[in-house]
């Protein structure tokens, strides 16, 4: 393991196995150092399997990547989920089985730390001293902390501390990233990174993390400085920490030393030659030329460190929100879902037939979309009477709709989508059309493709049965 990364892992006092896994290490091409703690939910017969199926397809999608890496990282928690759904449905002993998980992803090239979060595993940022949380802990208890209501030590001890909202494995799909919380921001030269499992953070609070980083030494002994920490405190939990350093060197700049320090005796004088008599240089001129030029620089060194504690006052006021995302935070706020969503998305779950039929009467268009509609049965053909027309709301950029991987097939019948950038996201071959019209959509169908483990694969699509059609008849 290189020097600016180390991870550790420890099962606490009070428990027989540990349902903690973690991932530090570097990308194949070197370029990223990736850190990642997931912690396993659902006890002995779950909690473990959850946890080492996300770290598998954690790192087979982070082996060799390239583009944007916040896509990458959601895209690897999406993949992670539909997993351990699929062995949650397939084995009843683990059917209650989930992890939470951070994961961070550090570019050292560019200085830069990019991150994506679900549950109440946690992400600081050490820098200069201070140490402060990115992430937010998913749960209602770290709601009432993050907000202001709860103190840290009220937090640490509140009885439904450990009660979370959001995992992989809770939900069948994760739609686009929409639950899982990203961000990126610098990672400046003598930067740290801390994961950690709630194992340490349950029993030691920031000022005890803080120390720790701060005795400094290698990675390794402040990484078991916190396990013992936490073990110290009662070790009721397992307790895994990653932490990740910025190891390049910090710019120092050379300050420039005042004119009054030189040799007054041997000043350096280029004269311009001209025709005409010869300068005569005198003592007295040279102490008023030294004296003006003190002066200036006397008046440029207050104004920069004027400057600079102007700029220092701005940082202490403003750090926490200088290191999380820059997101609206209205936008954080789930929206609510308008009528006509609300009726169609429980007519879809609440249809006991396989044909669901879209009256124009009842569905007034355009039937606006703020949030995607999930259709998570083994078939469905959803038909239009009249005129529907689904339309993006303003600001949305998500699927319309979306097809779990339980859907075998679902077709849309004498429909039309306005605006979105992805009409539907679909599987395999569970999607068909028939006299679908797409007005001002980037992408009309995305389509995946879900394939055994550990398989040898061949073949290809086969050529696409979508074809235009010619104008659909009046009904």
């Amino acid at each position: 393991m290189s020097d600016n990364i180390f991870g550790i892992t420890d099962l606490g006092r009070q428990r027989k196995n540990n349902e903690d896994v973690f991932i530090a290490e570097q990308s194949a091409d070197g370029r990223y150092i990736i850190a990642c703690v997931i912690d396993g939910v659902g006890g002995y017969n779950g909690g473990e399997i959850a946890a080492s199926i996300a770290r598998e397809t954690i790192q087979q999608r982070l082996v060799n990547f390239s583009g944007e890496v916040i896509p990458v990282l959601t895209g690897a928690f999406a993949a992670a989920n539909e997993k351990i759904w699929q062995e949650r449905h397939a084995v009843n002993e683990h059917s209650k089985m989930a992890c939470v998980v951070t994961l961070a992803v550090a570019d050292l090239s560019s200085n830069q730390f990019y991150y994506a979060h679900l549950g109440d595993t946690r992400l600081y940022l050490f820098r200069d001293g201070s140490l402060v949380k990115i992430s937010h802990d998913q749960s209602f208890v770290g709601f009432l902390e993050d907000s202001g209501r709860l103190s840290e030590s009220e937090a640490m001890n509140h009885p439904k501390r450990n009660e979370i909202d959001k995992a992989l494995g809770f939900h069948v799909n994760i739609i686009n990233g929409d639950e899982i919380e990203t961000g990126q921001s610098p990672f400046l030269p003598g930067d740290m990174l801390l994961l950690c499992s709630d194992g340490l953070t349950d029993v030691v609070n920031k000022a005890g993390i803080t120390a720790a980083i701060t005795g400094g030494g290698p990675l390794k002994t402040i990484g078991n400085k916190l396990i013992d920490a936490a073990n110290d405190g009662g070790g009721k939990d397992n307790i895994t920490v990653v932490l990740v350093k910025n190891d390049k060197e910090k710019q120092q700049h050379t300050v420039t030393k005042p004119m009054e320090n030189a040799q007054p005796g041997k000043p350096k004088i280029i004269a311009e030659q001209r025709p005409q008599a010869p300068v005569t240089v005198t003592e007295s001129s040279l102490r008023k030329s030294y004296k003006g030029w003190t002066i200036l620089l006397l008046v440029l060194v207050i104004g920069l460190a004027a400057a600079c504690l102007w700029q220092y006052v701005n940082y202490r006021n403003n750090r926490e929100n200088f290191f999380l995302p820059k997101k609206d935070s209205v936008a954080n706020v789930p929206l609510q879902r308008n009528l006509q969503e609300v009726k169609l998305q429980k007519a879809i779950n609440q249809n006991k037939g396989k044909i669901l039929v879209l009256s124009d009467t009842a569905f007034k268009s355009p039937v606006i979309i703020s949030q995607s509609i999930l259709i998570s049965r083994d078939s469905l053909y959803l038909k239009a009477k009249g005129n529907i027309i689904f339309q993006s709301d303003n600001g949305f950029k998500h699927p319309a709709f979306v097809l779990a991987s339980n859907t075998k097939s679902v077709q849309f019948d004498s429909v039309s989508f306005q605006g979105f950038n992805v009409a539907i996201s679909g599987h395999d071959e569970a999607l068909q059309l028939k006299n679908v019209r797409f007005n001002d959509c980037n992408i009309p169908v995305l389509n995946t493709y879900t394939f055994p483990r550990k398989k040898y694969i061949s073949g290809g699509p086969n050529i696409p049965a979508f074809r235009l059609d010619s104008l659909p008849k009046k009904k």
